[in-house]
């Protein structure tokens, strides 16, 4: 079923779908609107009103009025004098989300674009024609300038192309297609470089991996838990009744479901231990806040899929208004509150993989029987440890600093380009971490036999078991690494709340139950 352009509301689940190749999407309904829109736009250009970016130049030139006969030139020349990013180009997938992001916007109908223009843009979504854009460059207002005019130089028949893992000549590639490139007109580089797309995109990637390692955190957390022979009272219903974040009940739920039913559980239910330590007691709290951070910027990234975020916006065709919508500020802050939340939950993971090494409770120091001889797991915690370290240091909010460019006329900027980098990066450490703690609490698992453990913990273990054996003796553990690592990136692990079926009733979880 195709999506509609401009028309339909765009979730990250359909966002996705279309940048995977698994939908199409369709502009058709909004032709009428995008042909309406141009329309106001040619009044403006060829009118004696000087108006902001159809008939003036831009930044700090927007008082220079540009004759209709210079007005081509000079959107060219400004995708091709903003075109200045530097560093490794971004994956090849987030530069298609951020075509189709930026389809989706300019099919709004407020940007002043051509048919023509949206026609090619939609060729190079279906033909899978995916501009290179390299990583640096974007401060986050007026929106991400440098990454766009990257995406979009093959519209002139410049930049660069993704082909079969390759970086090709742009013009090129449209000669092999039969292609000219493209004359912009009035407005349309203004439209095409304003706008959050590069953020956007990062946003997105992220958020959809961060909702997989949310419930992965519980996994790990509950399957230290087991390991560790804790407690499962922190979880009860009624304690969280009584401090009732809507985060930290669904976490609290979640903990029950993972370990209802265990034979462990019950056989300490009476031991003279008193309380477990904050790694376990409190992932309720500390996964919660996480996970709150986590809606959060998931209704932002959403609003932001849906919006307008170029300038000026085209209301009339007597009325073009210079404001703010491409400013960063809106998701560079919720993404540096993403990857606090995000490396606070390597941080507790680092924790309780440490606890299991201590050789506490029945558990055998470093997780090995025959410790001296072997080292065991001592030194992966390591690993853990460098990549929270390392966590702690993106943490550092992009959003909080601000250097003024454009001579002044773009004096607050928002770094959002920065957070939303920075955030992906704490994303893929954190993978490793929670990998690595995995790996600690099915080894501890072990040593609980012949107790058994809930059915999702025992088929979460058996997952992980078809990789990595239990370990007798020191073994190179950089394959045990890497298996757990492609496991944890493959989202094989069952940890959707669709895997728990105990009882759901006298809680406040009524958001994504699902």
């Amino acid at each position: 079923m195709n999506f509609n352009y401009g028309i339909e509301h765009l979730t990250i689940e359909i966002l996705l779908e279309i940048a995977e190749g698994n939908r199409e999407g369709s502009y058709e309904q909004a032709l009428s609107q995008i042909r309406r829109n141009r329309e106001m736009v040619e009044v403006m250009a060829h009118g004696d009103k000087a108006v902001y970016g159809i008939n003036t130049g831009f930044g700090p030139l927007c008082e220079t009025q540009i004759s209709p006969e210079e007005t081509n030139k000079l959107q060219e020349n400004l995708l091709i004098s903003h075109a200045v990013g530097v560093g490794k180009p971004i994956d090849k997938f987030l530069s298609r989300v951020m075509l189709i992001c930026k389809l989706h916007a300019l099919c709004k109908g407020y940007s002043g674009v051509s048919e023509e223009l949206i026609e090619r843009i939609h060729y190079f979504i279906k033909e899978d024609l995916i501009p290179v854009v390299p990583e640096k460059g974007s401060v986050g207002a007026s929106g991400d300038l440098a990454p766009l005019s990257h995406l979009f130089l093959p519209l002139l028949g410049a930049g660069e192309f993704w082909m079969e893992g390759k970086i090709v000549p742009a013009l090129q590639v449209l000669k092999a297609k039969g292609l000219e490139p493209l004359q912009l007109k009035s407005k349309e580089g203004l439209a095409l470089i304003n706008g959050t797309q590069f953020i956007l995109a990062h946003a997105v990637v992220g958020v959809s991996k961060m909702g997989y390692l949310l419930d992965l955190a519980d996994l790990a957390g509950a399957m230290s838990l087991e390991g560790f022979q804790g407690s499962a009272a922190p979880y009860k219903k009624e304690l969280h009744q009584l401090r009732p974040f809507y985060a930290n009940e669904l976490v609290a739920w979640r903990m029950r479901g993972l370990l209802d039913g265990s034979e462990n559980l019950h056989s300490h239910f009476e031991c003279e231990r008193v309380q477990d330590p904050y790694s376990i007691r409190c992932i309720p709290q500390v996964h919660g806040a996480s996970r709150a951070a986590f809606f959060h910027l998931k209704d932002l990234v959403e609003i932001e899929m849906n919006s307008v975020t170029d300038n000026p916006i085209v209301l009339s065709d007597t009325e073009a208004i210079s404001g703010g919508n491409f400013h960063g500020q809106p998701l560079a802050m919720a993404l540096d509150y993403g990857s606090l939340a995000a490396a606070e939950l390597g941080n507790i993971s680092d924790r309780r993989s440490y606890l299991l090494l201590e050789g506490k409770y029945g558990l055998p120091a470093l997780l090995i029987n025959n410790g001296g001889l072997n080292s065991g797991f001592m030194i992966p915690q390591y690993t853990t440890a460098a990549l929270v370290s390392e966590n702690k240091s993106l943490c550092f909010p992009a959003s909080a600093d601000s250097i003024p460019t454009s001579m002044g006329q773009e004096d607050h900027v928002s770094m959002g380009s920065i957070s939303g980098r920075k955030f992906n990066q704490i994303l893929a450490n954190l993978e490793k971490i929670l990998a690595i703690e995995l790996m600690y609490a099915a080894q501890a698992m072990d040593f609980r036999r012949p107790n058994r453990f809930s059915n999702i913990l025992e088929k979460n273990h058996s997952i992980i078991r078809t990789k990595v054996a239990h370990l007798e003796d020191d073994r190179l553990l950089k394959k045990d690494i890497r298996a757990m690592v492609e496991l944890v990136e493959g989202q094989a692990f069952m940890v959707s709340n669709k895997e728990l079926t105990h009882d759901i009733s006298g809680t406040s979880i009524t958001r994504n139950s699902n």
